[in-house]
C-alpha cells in the first residue's frame, strides 16, 4: 500500500516537475527569439545560466587581463572562488604601458597570445581589438536575464565587450590656500581673469576636456581649450603628480582629475588639505576600462562568470572599496552618488573609440604645451 502511494506522489511530482517546464517554454517566447536572433548573427547564446556553470566546471581556471588596480585582485578573486569554487586556477593580471599594450595587440592579432581568456582593451586601440573578441551576445543573455550584468555596462552594438568601472572628472584644490566658494562652479570659471597667469595645473594630455566633448559638441571644447591655454596655466603630466603638487601647497586647484585617483591621494594626505569639487557639466566615463573575452579563451565560460561577478554588486562594492570607480549602473556606487541630479556629458561606448582623435586635436588647439620642470 506505501508503496502504490509512493509510486503516485514521485508520478504526480514527475508529472508537476514537466507541466512547469513546459509551461517555463511556453513563456519564454522572447528567450527563444533572442536566441535566434543572436545566432543568426554569428552570435553564441545561452539560454540558461546553468549551462554556462556546467561547462565552466569543466574548464576549472580563468587568466584574465585588467585595467584595475591590483589591490582589488585579491578579495575579488577571494569572493569569485567563494562563489565558484570549483574554478580554483584563477590569474589576474594588469597589462601596464603602451609598449606592453601594443606587443599584447600584436600577439592577439597573430594568434599567439595563448592562455588569455580576457584582454583589457586600451583607449588607444579599442576598435583594433573587436575582430578577436569572442562573439558572445552578452547583452542579449544579459536582457534575457541569462546572466545578471546591467545592460548599460555592455557595448550595445558589438554586444560582447563589458565595462563596469566609470570615472568621474572632479576639480582637486587645497582647501588652505583657496576657499571652496573660489572654487569654478563649471568649466568656463576657469577663463576668469582671476585664473590667469598660473593660478592652476593642466594636463598635457587633456582627457579632462575631451570628456567635455559629449556635452559640448567638438567645436565648443576646441574654443575653450584655446582659451584655457591662454590663460597660461602650469603644465603638469599626470594626475598623481598634480594631486601631489596641490597636497604640498605648490598650486592651489587643478583643471580635472579622475574622482578615483582624487579620492585615493584624500585617504593618504598628511595635511588634511586635498579637497575636490563636481562642476557642471560632470564629466563621467562609463566606458572606462573595458573588456573582452579573447576568441583564443580557452575557459570562455568560466570567463564569462568572471565578467558577471565584476557586474554584480558584490563585485562592484569591492571595486569602489578598493579603487571608487565602480560603474554609475550600480546604485550605490560612488559615481552614482555624486553624480546624481546633476547634468552630465557621458564618454559612452560611441565616444570611448574617439577619445583620442578629441584629445589631438585639443592638443593642437593647445599649442603643443610642454610640462613645466
Amino acid at each position: 500500500m506505501r508503496i502504490t502511494i509512493l509510486n503516485k506522489m514521485v508520478g504526480s511530482s514527475t508529472l508537476l516537475l514537466m507541466l512547469a517546464a513546459t509551461h517555463a517554454i511556453a513563456a519564454s517566447p522572447n528567450l527563444v527569439k533572442a536566441q535566434q536572433e543572436a545566432e543568426a548573427k554569428g552570435y553564441i547564446f545561452f539560454t540558461t545560466h546553468d549551462e554556462i556553470v556546467a561547462m565552466a566546471k569543466k574548464e576549472g581556471k580563468l587568466r584574465a587581463g585588467t585595467g584595475l588596480d591590483p589591490a582589488t585582485y585579491k578579495p575579488l578573486v577571494n569572493g569569485f572562488k567563494q562563489k565558484y569554487p570549483f574554478i580554483t586556477d584563477i590569474r589576474v593580471e594588469e597589462i601596464q604601458g603602451t609598449e606592453a599594450h601594443q606587443r599584447l595587440l600584436l600577439e592577439i592579432k597573430a594568434g599567439q597570445a595563448k592562455g588569455w581568456d580576457i584582454a583589457a582593451i586600451r583607449i588607444e586601440f579599442a576598435q583594433e581589438y573587436m575582430p578577436y573578441l569572442m562573439k558572445h551576445d552578452i547583452l542579449g543573455m544579459s536582457k534575457q536575464g541569462v546572466l545578471k550584468i546591467h545592460p548599460g555596462m555592455i557595448h550595445p552594438v558589438e554586444r560582447h565587450t563589458v565595462d563596469v568601472t566609470s570615472n568621474v572628472t572632479t576639480v582637486p584644490y587645497n582647501r588652505k590656500l583657496i576657499s571652496e566658494d573660489k572654487v569654478p562652479d563649471k568649466w568656463e570659471d576657469f577663463l576668469k581673469p582671476e585664473f590667469k597667469g598660473r593660478k592652476f595645473v593642466a594636463d598635457i594630455r587633456p582627457l579632462a576636456v575631451a570628456n567635455l566633448v559629449p556635452f559640448w559638441g567638438l567645436e565648443r571644447t576646441l574654443d575653450f581649450a584655446r582659451k584655457l591655454a591662454a590663460q597660461q596655466p602650469v603644465w603638469i603630466r599626470g594626475a598623481s603628480r598634480m594631486n601631489t603638487a596641490i597636497i604640498a601647497g605648490e598650486h592651489s586647484l587643478s583643471l580635472g582629475i579622475n574622482f578615483q585617483n582624487v579620492k585615493r591621494h584624500m585617504s593618504k594626505d598628511p595635511t588634511g588639505s586635498l579637497n575636490y569639487k563636481i562642476i557642471d557639466p560632470v564629466p563621467i566615463r562609463i566606458v572606462e576600462q573595458p573588456v573582452g573575452i579573447l576568441n583564443t579563451a580557452d575557459h570562455p565560460h568560466a570567463a564569462l562568470l568572471w565578467l558577471e561577478f565584476l557586474a554584480s554588486s558584490e563585485g562592484q562594492e569591492i571595486v569602489d572599496k578598493y579603487e571608487f570607480k565602480a560603474s554609475v549602473f550600480s546604485p550605490n556606487s560612488a559615481a552614482a552618488q555624486v553624480t546624481g541630479g546633476k547634468k552630465l556629458s557621458v564618454i559612452d561606448w560611441d565616444h570611448f573609440t574617439k577619445v583620442q582623435e578629441y584629445i589631438e586635436k585639443i592638443i593642437a588647439a593647445f599649442g603643443f604645451p610642454k610640462a613645466d620642470k
